[in-house]
């Protein structure tokens, strides 16, 4: 599962640390992702395709209320997040080293109030703690989103439909009140198969959008499909989009070990793999949402 979680600070990293303590008070689940071939992940900036853009659109990252603070008179949210290279005990030449990683998972909006995500991100128990936020971007180099819109900040009120087993792990989600100024993302009544190629676009380690290509379904499992996606923890919950279509095929779950310790740096790196190779990343299948949708409309 890789919803990113809170741990308490450990201050030796060990060479065999396969799965990675943060420094930062974050942390990511043994079994979260990691890179395919080419790093394919791009910030929404350097993007201009209107198709791509009207997806990330759609995109929405989920952060504690607890690190939101709202002024009132301006309508502006702080947001309190840490440096992701730092955090983290990154080498220094990773990409996105300095940019910061609020987000602990990803959604993507569904319906004017309906947000879907992983199942193992959000319950009935935390939901009332936890917040969506949309553009929570980089506006450019060096410029992180440490403020975001109040307009641009909803809250989980419900959790309308839930399902976490070995198979499906999805939950669909009711905001706090009708989203405006953003796309609800077209789902697919097509399952993806083998082959396809597929985009992926959401919060991996909890960083600013990142918009990631260059990926193809592997294999049909029941309940999700397996893929090559560039994904880390905090993109749980992220939408995969059909690369011909544009609509979305399913949501990204689990996957491959992200990080591996570089024990003569003494420092952290992303796990690369080829193409095909590794155990690939799990997609629950989006016609799950899809029944849900029909329950509550």
């Amino acid at each position: 599962m890789k919803r990113i979680s809170k741990v308490l600070r450990v201050g030796i990293k060990f060479a065999v640390a396969a799965s990675f303590i943060s420094v930062g008070a974050q942390a990511f689940d043994k079994r979260t992702k990691v890179v395919y071939g080419k790093d394919d992940r791009l910030d929404v900036y350097q993007v201009s395709d209107p198709a791509l853009l009207a997806m990330a659109d759609s995109t929405a990252a989920m952060i504690s209320k607890a690190n939101l603070a709202l002024n009132v008179s301006t309508n502006v949210v702080a947001i309190a997040q840490g440096s992701f290279g730092a955090d983290y005990g990154l080498c220094k030449d990773e990409p996105f080293f300095s940019q910061p990683n609020g987000a602990m998972c990803s959604g993507v909006l569904v319906g004017p109030d309906l947000l879907a995500t992983a199942g193992h991100c959000v319950s009935d128990f935390d939901c009332s703690s936890q917040s969506f936020v949309f553009n929570y971007k980089m506006g450019g180099p060096g410029l992180n989103p440490a403020m975001a819109s109040g307009d641009d900040v909803y809250n989980c009120k419900k959790v309308v439909a839930r399902e976490l087993t070995s198979n499906q792990d999805y939950a669909l989600i009711q905001l706090d009140r009708p989203v405006v100024g953003h796309t609800v993302a077209k789902l697919s009544a097509t399952p993806a198969k083998q082959g396809d190629s597929l985009i992926l676009i959401g919060h991996p380690a909890g960083l600013p959008t990142k918009i990631a290509g260059g990926a193809n379904v592997r294999k049909d499992e029941t309940g999700y499909f397996v893929a090559n996606t560039d994904s880390y923890g905090g993109n749980s919950g992220s939408a995969v989009f059909s690369a011909v279509s544009g609509e979305v095929v399913g949501l990204l779950v689990r996957g491959e070990e992200d990080f591996k310790y570089d024990i003569g740096g003494q420092c952290t790196r992303s796990n690369y793999c080829a193409d095909g190779d590794c155990r690939g990343e799990d997609i629950t299948h989006i016609e799950y949402v899809i029944k849900a949708l029909k329950t509550v409309q």
